[in-house]
């Protein structure tokens, strides 16, 4: 058998493993950074068919490496898994199958390539949902030494290969006012109001930002009864731009506009933003391949309408630092967009299964490209360089 035949053949022998994986990681659904289970099954399926494990990866508590074969001789081929869950959603957003198919991946390409000079990683990373890892795995230098990072993501409808996404952080703001009885408002300072209007002097702002930038908000505390003068407020915004090096500047504003919401009222500020998520620059060489092995399998990939609206992940800090892709296969969930109940149900559903063993094949097949084709390494080393390097900051 060549790689790819072999590739396909692990992976429809392990298909109960990794089924059941994604099945155990749905059924108990971890937020970020508290994902201690959908790890540990992780690392003891890895440990089981061979692999060396690092926990505690980067000092993260739910972060793991893991590699086996050759490391530093030959290609050096890295899959990413992502396994948090939504709060009050669950795996909405189908995450159990991205890290069980990634876990197919690695283990049917190590088999394969087995006694060859290259060397397969797997890299275990938390909370891409809330806090993204992968910007601090990034910042150590943890990808450093691979040639390429995939993965794949389900998708509510449809197969895309070459999605980019947009730079991104989360910002959380406090006011702290004075309490009073609200017959005499006069004596307290309203927190609330200074919340109020920092969204009002927000949604005047939004057009002063780059066409592409967004910025969504919620209270997440406004006081505990109307007839109390709120003492206390919090909200907190998403914060979306085309590039990294804008989401710095359109915090500056959210400082300046939270400064002067604060002075309105009298009441105290308190403002910080969460690691910035870069950009994200899919490789169109690793795409391409990805895309010409689905065809073998039967799926279709699509390639993006350039009007297609994006979102964003941490693999963007990835993409600035290595030759990435990140692929999505359809759930065929019913709906058009993720986060919501039909893609929890899809995420556990026979076309959920399938898409696992399907993305765990793929991705696999794609690696095995990466290893026979010293042309497709430099491909996808200059298309890297030429669109995703000059970004780097």
């Amino acid at each position: 058998m060549n790689l790819k035949e072999k590739i396909a053949s692990t992976v429809d022998r392990i298909a109960p493993e990794l089924i059941k994986l994604s099945h155990d990681v749905h059924d108990n659904p971890e937020l970020g950074m508290q994902e201690f289970k959908a790890c540990a099954w992780q690392v003891e399926l890895l440990r089981k068919h061979g692999f060396t494990v690092e926990e505690k990866f980067c000092g993260i508590e739910t972060a793991y490496k893991a590699w086996k074969g050759m490391p530093g001789k030959g290609p050096q081929i890295a899959f990413l898994a992502e396994y948090d869950a939504l709060a009050g959603m669950g795996h909405a957003c189908g995450h159990n199958t991205i890290c069980a198919s990634s876990c197919g991946a690695a283990i049917s390409l190590a088999e394969a390539l087995e006694g060859q000079e290259a060397c397969v990683f797997l890299f275990g990373t938390p909370a891409e949902e809330t806090l993204g890892c992968k910007v601090a795995m990034t910042d150590v230098g943890a990808f450093d030494h691979v040639d390429c990072a995939m993965m794949m993501h389900p998708a509510p409808d449809i197969n895309l290969v070459g999605r980019g996404g947009l730079a991104c952080t989360g910002v959380n703001v406090e006011f702290f006012g004075k309490a009073a009885h609200s017959s005499t408002p006069m004596k307290g300072i309203n927190a609330l109001a200074s919340t109020i209007a920092l969204f009002n002097a927000v949604n005047a702002q939004l057009h002063l930002w780059p066409n592409k930038s967004k910025c969504n908000g919620i209270i997440t505390a406004g006081g505990t009864a109307s007839n109390i003068i709120p003492d206390y407020s919090a909200c907190r915004f998403t914060l979306r731009a085309e590039r990294k090096n804008q989401i710095l500047p359109m915090y500056d504003d959210m400082v300046r506009l939270a400064n002067a919401a604060a002075a309105m009222t009298g009441a105290k500020v308190k403002i910080e933003h969460d690691t910035i998520m870069a950009e994200r620059y899919c490789n169109r060489v690793l795409d391409e391949a990805f895309a010409a092995n689905m065809e073998t399998l039967g799926e279709h990939c699509q390639w993006p309408d350039p009007k297609l609206m994006n979102g964003s992940s941490d693999i963007g800090n990835v993409s600035l630092v290595v030759p990435a892709i990140h692929v999505y296969l359809t759930l065929k969930a019913g709906v058009t967009s993720s986060h919501t109940p039909q893609m929890r149900e899809a995420a556990r559903s026979e076309r959920g299964d399938q898409v696992v063993l399907l993305a765990a094949k793929g991705l696999a097949m794609t690696g095995a490209d990466v290893f026979e084709k010293p042309e497709l390494r430099k491909a996808m080393r200059e298309e890297y360089e030429k669109t995703a390097l000059p970004n780097k900051c």
